[in-house]
């Protein structure tokens, strides 16, 4: 065994590998390598919905999760991970014209299907941007609420992401995670890492409820404190 993690190593070395992970640090984003891996799996994308827009409907899913989200007329709300844009055209309607959502998702040709779906249905008060797995691209003090909805497991540089996300907030603003209560390969998120991984960020978790109509749990943080250096963060264990 000494033998053999002594080669790992050495081939670490010369593949340029993150040590946490054993990933080649070469193959990472430039915005991505001042912060440190995420010690667990990262789910893969395998489909831009969650389930019909017809099943969700029938279990009063949007409505329930703004509600709770305290979603209002005026609001300036980002949708990240918008997907097919079940959600974006729901807070569409609920903002209204005095309010704006921005659509962001990390795959253009989501984006271009979206796109072609907010034009033929006429949401006016609606953008949609391509976002990158290590950044989602915000305009800063931009936002009351930041929706992350069943996608907080398939982003693949969490620390990178939020760091760059948080500046995007409005002072009295509210990140609002849905997740399912399970390990991160297997396309969810366990509460504990999440509110782990948003603490590094200076992100404080108000509130934690069992929502099974949406597929696990509605989280909210708040910002609590100012976003840390890169190098200063201290990536959270997988137990967590």
């Amino acid at each position: 065994m000494p033998a053999r993690a002594a080669l790992a190593g050495a081939l670490c070395l010369l593949a340029a590998c993150d040590p946490l992970t054993g990933g080649n640090e070469a193959e990472r984003a430039a915005g991505a390598r001042d912060f440190p891996r995420a010690d667990r799996p990262v789910a893969p994308i395998v489909s831009t919905r969650w389930s019909s827009e017809e099943a969700r409907d029938r279990v009063n899913e949007a409505e329930d999760i703004m509600d709770r989200a305290g979603i209002a007329p005026g609001m300036s709300v980002a949708d990240i991970g918008a997907g097919e844009g079940y959600y974006t055209v729901r807070l569409a309607r609920r903002v209204g014209s005095r309010g704006r959502v921005l659509a962001e998702d990390i795959m253009p040709e989501v984006i271009e299907a979206l796109s072609r779906r907010i034009t033929r249905e006429k949401w006016d008060n609606v953008s949609v941007r391509l976002g990158a797995p290590e950044d989602p691209k915000l305009p800063d003090n931009s936002f009351d609420r930041i929706l992350m909805i069943h996608m907080y497991h398939e982003i693949a540089e969490p620390y990178a992401f939020l760091w760059h996300l948080s500046p995007a907030l409005r002072p009295d603003g509210q990140v609002i995670v849905v997740d399912a209560d399970r390990p991160t390969g297997q396309h969810g998120t366990p509460p504990r890492l999440l509110a782990c991984e948003m603490a590094a960020m200076g992100f404080r978790m108000d509130e934690l409820v069992p929502k099974p109509t949406a597929g696990g749990y509605f989280a909210r943080f708040r910002r609590i404190a100012a976003r840390p250096a890169p190098e200063s963060i201290v990536p959270c264990a997988l137990a967590e």
